[in-house]
């Protein structure tokens, strides 16, 4: 049994299949990197709130009877079942596979914005959450350091495009970390702006508008520049031109605009629903009964709106791969197979300090109790590191942030149409 990519999808696929098919059958995970990246987390590490290695769960030693080989696949003989990948140090070698579960995730979502591939960078993975970090870091050193007000200003003006769930949560976690910042700086006499954009006409479009309300509230309160129904029209090397004609002097454009699937997926020759690789209910691909697919690069039919297909999210992935395991063992007669079919547990929103906003079997809640369940809902979702997390947590409400820039991860080295933050591919 193989399976591509150790995402939500990839991750739980070989957790749940070293459960119960171990002692049975080989069990490989192919992934470019060697450890499961809990995303959610993401922006806490960008604010200093989380060390980097707190997210990032090694896949050797949580997923028990698991071979782990790491490398990028670049071809499936569907004819002949067998995956080719090409190694770190860039050799070409292939695994073949009676079971195949493709997982590869998504990318960010590229539009055809001028100057925003060359001047904007994403937030998918910790190369660029470690560059985010030394790079706000290094805008306010610049900023209390430069003489031209303009440019002051410029330095310490942050646009994050994408007020869903990642873009909300990087402003917000990025105004307390600036804030923190200028606080150990006495000389440096204005406040950090933070701007959010979007096309959409509130923020967090896709949730529940009790909660869009909250975070709106937060954000704004906290000193954010939030602007719906606007966005980039041209990125430059000194700032942005919005879509309503004012420029934006800057030195710092995020983009969180959302995510694609991965390109890998076109490459596979199989029918396609808007760039996600078709499935049935069951999760296989028609044709290739011994092909299954989940999570971001698969279009699952929703079965609770029928025609739609399941939306990107960690949820979905995570739930999918399960199935997807539990499916292949009834392939070989363990069980028997089931459809996909989800209930919506909620969503949780953390918003830096004391603030967050979540829905919990579809109970609204904000500030200190929003806290207390989105905290306890990622520590229950993560598979390893709980009690680092935890301590990271404690250490951070007790204890000012570092400023120290870790100069790991250059600016070339996170160019926004890679197609994976880990390693290079065909296209990104």
């Amino acid at each position: 049994m193989v399976i591509v990519g150790a995402g939500f999808a990839g991750y739980h696929a070989a957790k749940t299949l070293s459960r119960l098919a171990r002692d049975q059958a080989e069990i490989v995970l192919l992934s470019t990197t060697n450890y499961f990246l809990y995303l959610p987390l993401l922006p806490e590490v960008a604010a200093g709130v989380l060390g980097p290695g707190r997210i990032a769960v090694p896949l050797t030693g949580t997923l028990h009877g698991v071979r782990v080989v790491i490398g990028e696949a670049d071809h499936v003989d569907l004819q002949n079942r067998w995956v080719g990948f090409t190694q770190p140090e860039g050799d070409r070698n292939r695994l073949a596979y009676d079971r195949l579960v493709l997982a590869v995730g998504s990318v960010n979502k590229l539009l055809p914005i001028p100057g925003v591939t060359e001047y904007a960078h994403g937030f998918r993975g910790l190369p660029e959450a470690l560059f985010l970090h030394d790079h706000v870091i290094r805008q306010v050193e610049l900023a209390e350091q430069a003489e031209d007000p303009v440019e002051q200003q410029a330095r310490a003006t942050f646009v994050v495009v994408g007020a869903g769930y990642t873009g909300t949560e990087v402003a917000a976690q990025g105004q307390l970390f600036t804030d923190a910042l200028v606080a150990q700086r006495p000389r440096l006499h204005i406040r950090p702006k933070w701007m959010l954009l979007d096309v959409a006409a509130r923020v967090l479009p896709e949730l529940d508008q009790r909660m869009s309300r909250t975070a709106d509230r937060v954000l704004r309160q906290r000193g954010v520049d939030v602007r719906m129904g606007t966005s980039v029209a041209v990125a430059t090397a000194d700032g942005v031109k919005l879509t309503d004609g004012e420029f934006i002097p800057t030195c710092s454009l995020v983009w969180c605009v959302g995510v694609r699937p991965d390109p890998f997926v076109a490459e596979l020759g199989l029918r396609t629903e808007k760039g996600r690789l078709v499935v049935d209910e069951y999760l296989t691909v028609p044709g290739f009964p011994e092909v299954y697919a989940c999570g971001d690069a698969a279009a699952v039919p929703d079965l609770s709106r029928p025609g739609e297909i399941c939306a990107m999210t960690a949820q979905h992935a995570q739930r999918q791969g399960k199935l997807a395991a539990h499916n292949i063992a009834a392939s070989y007669g363990q069980g028997r197979r089931r459809p996909y079919r989800h209930h919506d547990l909620g969503w949780v929103v953390d918003l830096g300090g004391k603030q967050a906003a979540a829905n919990p079997l579809k109970v609204p809640m904000s500030g200190l109790p929003a806290k207390a369940v989105t905290r306890g809902y990622h520590l229950l979702a993560m598979p390893g590191n709980r009690a680092r997390v935890g301590a990271d947590w404690l250490l951070d409400a007790a204890l000012p942030r570092s400023a120290a820039q870790l100069g790991l991860v250059p600016a070339n080295a996170v160019p926004l149409e890679s197609a994976s933050p880990e390693m290079p591919t065909r296209t990104r």
